[in-house]
């Protein structure tokens, strides 16, 4: 029997009780339902300053940029959730990939993000869906090697969306968020 495929799960908020937080919980239920191995992870346990070419060419990455950069590498996918601050990604999840995405000893630059598979969700408070970050997201990942499966969620209203039990309280958009999980496991189990 093969082994499981990995698929690193995260969110781009460091809030404690962040909606994106949820949701991607959701969307690893789906990954683990169809048989992949997810690692569930909090940026909030990677930290690192913003990204500086001097800090970088002083220090070199620093330690929260680095583990992170390891279990990007040892995983074939991911699952992020965005939060959308200002019709744009969060700051948060755009210094991480920059930091990861330096080049370190012989690997090349981008070896964390090239040909990995991902899907992209999101959560927002207000009543438009928080797809417009995604659209950056969606570049920025496509343009550094990341495949990202063609469907993604967005959750208007996200304050009313969650039950008790961290699940969504519409069963469509649950269903959907699992399937997100499902399809990059089943995508990556077709690679493999």
């Amino acid at each position: 029997m093969a082994d499981p495929v990995k698929i690193l799960a995260f969110a781009g908020s460091t809030r404690t009780d962040s909606f994106n937080k949820r949701l991607v919980r959701i969307a690893a239920g789906g990954a683990r339902a169809a048989g992949a191995e997810v690692t569930l992870i909090d940026l909030r346990d990677f930290p690192m300053p913003l990204y500086d070419g001097d800090l970088e060419a002083a220090d070199g990455l620093p330690a929260g940029a680095t583990r992170l950069r390891g279990l990007m590498l040892g995983h074939g996918g991911f699952l992020i959730a965005s939060p959308e601050y200002n019709s744009g990604m969060s700051a948060v999840l755009k210094n991480a990939i920059d930091w990861v995405s330096r080049p370190v000893g012989d690997e090349p630059k981008l070896a964390p993000f090239t040909g990995k598979v991902a899907a992209i969700m999101a959560a927002s408070g207000g009543h438009l869906a928080p797809l417009r970050g995604l659209v950056h997201l969606r570049m920025i990942l496509g343009n550094i090697g990341t495949i990202v499966l063609p469907g993604q969620l967005g959750i208007p209203f996200a304050g009313e969306a969650f039950g008790d039990d961290g699940n969504l309280k519409d069963a469509p958009q649950q269903a959907a968020a699992e399937t997100l999980g499902e399809n990059v496991a089943k995508i990556l189990a077709k690679l493999g």
